[in-house]
């Protein structure tokens, strides 16, 4: 556990953190609303997390089961024997680290070579610690699991797979979704980008960018805000003294 945490997907979500980058910095400076995604908590309301908290326990659920159904009663030796504790928890554990590391590519839209290194080295991490694991136990009474049992099989490398997509096929259906129709300002300009309109249209790309520059509340300090709120209330207190006093 100790090495899942710390280096199998802890990297590529720092990488993710990182070095994410949904748009570049000159197109930000082009579209300041953009910015208004922040102040708005489009990205930390409780939709969001309790999404994620349901995607974590779909996967947790799919990656245990669908193995169970798997391996049961299935031979996956060359002399018959079937999958014991040790198979299936490695299988398991196979499919965590690629399932976390495939949302987590799938999340990014800007990738760099860092990002690249964090994911596939994660991945390549996990094989190369249980082959070496593997390894050091190895006498009369143990086998390396990866050679001798998993690596043969090609149950263990379909199960791999099957998972996997079994995994990450909802959460690409619901960002599938929400780009075709709930997108958020950020996907609507790398659909510009992406499809070039900036360039072909150049009206279009104009008028986007003026709706971008529209005066808006959205960005002022919480205490300007309270400053705001003072001067309005010292108002209030005077208008009915002043109106007395007229009438008097």
């Amino acid at each position: 556990m100790l090495l899942f945490n710390v280096v199998l997907t802890s990297l590529p979500v720092i990488s993710l953190g990182v070095f994410e980058q949904d748009v570049s910095s000159e197109i930000c400076l082009q579209f300041p609303a953009l910015y208004q995604q922040g102040p708005k908590n489009l990205f930390f309301d409780w939709y969001r997390i309790l999404g994620w908290m349901g995607n974590g326990l779909y996967s947790s659920l799919a990656i245990f089961f669908l193995n169970l159904c798997i391996f049961y009663d299935q031979a996956i030796r060359a002399g018959g024997q079937t999958a014991d504790m040790a198979a299936v928890g490695t299988t398991m554990f196979t499919c965590i680290i690629w399932a976390v590391n495939m949302q987590i590519a799938l999340t990014m839209s800007h990738f760099t070579w860092i990002q690249h290194l964090f994911v596939w080295g994660s991945i390549t991490t996990w094989y190369l610690f249980i082959l070496a694991y593997g390894m050091t136990l190895r006498s009369r009474d143990n086998y390396q699991i990866l050679l001798e049992v998993l690596g043969p099989a090609p149950l263990y490398w379909a199960a791999t797979l099957l998972v996997t997509a079994a995994c990450n096929i909802p959460y690409l259906i619901h960002i599938s979704y929400q780009r075709s129709c709930n997108p958020l300002d950020h996907h609507v300009i790398q659909e510009i980008k992406y499809l070039r309109k900036d360039v072909e249209d150049q009206t279009m790309w104009k008028r986007e960018r003026s709706k971008a520059r529209q005066k808006t509340k959205i960005g002022f300090t919480a205490r300007v805000d309270a400053k705001i709120k003072q001067i309005r209330g010292k108002l209030h207190k005077k208008g009915p003294a002043l109106t007395i006093h007229t009438v008097s």
